[in-house]
């Protein structure tokens, strides 16, 4: 399995697809498993599915004397990342739906308060993997700033800078389309 190359897998001038996927599912399961991410069953199956459909729609691309693993793990992992931020938006939606039934006794303090969060969630889809994730830990998860550090490997004093960093951005932002910024 490990060193077979794309030719391998050509039948009658075709990929053979149900031969790739018997050989290496499990691998494409394993690569899932063991990223930094927690994905549901369900979208561990999408992201393995998501996979093999690549590499059918794409096999004109291939060089056929490559080996496949390579095109197969960098696919997977890119669809892992693709994934993980459809989720984090997803997440943001959701919560920003519940908290608007929540709110609902004051209807212009609720837009404004949404507005304000489809402005930050704009703001965050730009930013760096890495920001964003310090911003979602800290702010919509609750997390500690020690807790954050161990989780990405950084310092403390490096999740505080960037805080602060985002902080000023978003400030600017809001500022920019006409909300005042005020602490409570």
């Amino acid at each position: 399995m490990s060193n077979k190359k794309i030719r391998e897998y050509i039948f009658e001038g075709k990929l053979n697809i149900t031969n790739i996927m018997k050989d290496f599912a499990g691998y494409v399961f394993v690569i899932i498993k063991n990223s930094k991410y927690n994905f549901n069953d369900e979208d561990i199956e999408e992201i393995a599915s998501d996979v093999f459909l690549v590499i059918w729609q794409n096999q004109k691309k291939l060089d056929i004397n490559k080996e496949i693993k390579p095109y197969i793990a960098g696919i997977t992992k890119k669809l892992i990342l693709k994934k993980q931020r459809t989720n984090i938006n997803q997440n943001l939606d959701i919560e920003i739906l519940e908290k608007s039934i929540q709110d609902n006794t004051d209807v212009y303090n609720t837009t404004e308060e949404n507005e304000k969060t489809r402005i930050i969630m704009e703001e965050l889809k730009d930013m760096k993997e890495e920001d964003r994730k310090i911003f979602i830990s800290y702010y919509y998860s609750s997390k500690k700033i020690k807790d954050i550090s161990r989780e990405l490997g950084i310092s403390e004093i490096k999740v505080k800078s960037r805080l602060s960093r985002i902080r000023k951005k978003l400030k600017k932002e809001l500022e920019k389309r006409g909300y005042g910024y005020e602490r409570k």
